[in-house]
């Protein structure tokens, strides 16, 4: 007899569209599973949104009002899925209400808001998971089997970077992401959360950054109306301040020694997803990159004359890879990687074994982050405090 986990979803839009989309491909691609995920509401404002949510999604209902939504009797286990300045207000009364979370990131657009959602969760007692969704993709988790059994020595050197062009159009509209008391900081709660929580997976804890930042576009059309959040202005349109950043940049020395450097931008032209890693050690190297993230390179040192990178293809034989294809060097993509995170965090609720990433490692993330904005004023290198003060949830 499988377990019900009665599920709602806190806004449809493209992450809560993924997430729906993983609870009903979980059965499919997970048969020994101890668990029936079931779809019971999803809260959006939008009326087409909750209609699609019953019509295409299989939602038992949809509703207006979030509140309404956590507060659902059948209701075990909540996804936040909507925008930034949602997350803590959601979080805190999902806790509040016994119900286990998952939130995608930023569980707070700034790192007090992060520590305010950890410390709700804490205080509940219920499981938690944030979604830094690339840690579960087959050859990144390899990775991690990689360095930690030593095939690449002592790591010296690590470089992330998350290079993006979702914002590299000036005539992208002003919405909330944009603004600073509704989407928190840029560049650096969007997208260097990722390679951060890649790099705290791989090598470990950061103790010291210095870095920089620059808003590449400082200004942008307001949005009128029901515009959409990717909606495009024109140039005779008023236009407002953008209030974060759109770039950032840092180095950083790890616990163990290494040195680190990272680079995070959404408006630079050319690479259009580029969430990618190279870790350095005295034995070999590994690289690894979103836009081909069925491949990793690993660098064997030898004194063969033909050394060299080699393509290390995903496939079945690296973990969770064999649910959705056989073999090796068939392909999967970006929505199999929530489900394994979806997966593991439903398994983990059922059997009761402890999950991660969770809020605790949301709180490692934003810990980085506020040393990094510290940097920012001082122009001088900074230690990372822990935000949540030792506590480990």
């Amino acid at each position: 007899m499988k377990t019900r986990i009665g599920i709602a979803v806190l806004g449809l839009g493209w992450m809560g569209q993924a997430h729906s989309r993983s609870m009903l491909r979980i059965p499919s691609l997970f048969p020994q599973r101890s668990f029936d995920p079931v779809l019971v509401v999803c809260a959006d404002t939008e009326a087409e949104r909750r209609e699609r949510a019953v019509s295409d999604f299989g939602f038992q209902r949809a509703v207006e009002d979030w509140r309404e939504a956590i507060n659902s009797p059948d209701v075990d286990a909540v996804w936040v899925t909507a925008p930034n300045m949602l997350h803590v207000p959601m979080i805190e009364a999902a806790t509040a209400a016994g119900k286990a979370v998952f939130s995608e990131k930023p569980i707070g657009g700034r790192p007090e808001q992060a520590v305010t959602a950890f410390d709700a969760a804490t205080k509940a007692g219920v499981t938690t998971g944030v979604g830094y969704n690339y840690l579960w993709a087959p050859l990144v988790m390899h990775a991690r089997n990689m360095i930690s059994s030593g095939v690449l020595g002592d790591i010296t050197h690590y470089r992330g970077r998350f290079l993006s062009m979702y914002g590299s159009d000036e005539m992208g509209l002003l919405t909330w992401r944009f603004l600073l008391d509704q989407g928190g900081y840029g560049a650096t709660s969007d997208i260097l959360s990722h390679s951060v929580s890649i790099a705290q997976y791989l090598v470990g804890d950061i103790t010291e950054v210095v870095g920089m930042r620059n808003t590449t576009i400082p200004e942008r059309p307001l949005p009128t109306g029901a515009a959409s959040h990717y909606g495009r202005g024109k140039p005779e349109d008023p236009k407002g301040a953008v209030e974060n950043e759109d770039f950032a940049s840092m180095l950083c020395t790890f616990a163990n020694g290494a040195t680190g450097t990272f680079e995070s931008s959404r408006t630079m032209v050319g690479p259009e997803s580029q969430n990618a890693f190279e870790v350095y050690g005295t034995k070999g190297a590994l690289a690894w990159n979103l836009e081909k993230l069925n491949e990793l390179q690993y660098y064997e040192l030898t004194d063969s004359p033909n050394s060299g990178y080699t393509t290390i293809y995903g496939g079945d034989r690296f973990p969770m890879h064999g649910a959705y294809a056989p073999g090796q060097a068939n392909a999967i993509g970006f929505e199999d990687l929530v489900a394994n995170e979806d997966f593991s965090f439903l398994d983990a609720l059922t059997t009761k074994k402890s999950y991660s990433p969770g809020f605790r490692e949301a709180v490692d993330v934003v810990s980085v982050q506020q040393a990094l904005i510290n940097s920012w004023e001082s122009r001088t290198w900074e230690p990372v405090i822990d935000l949540a003060g030792g506590n480990r949830g």
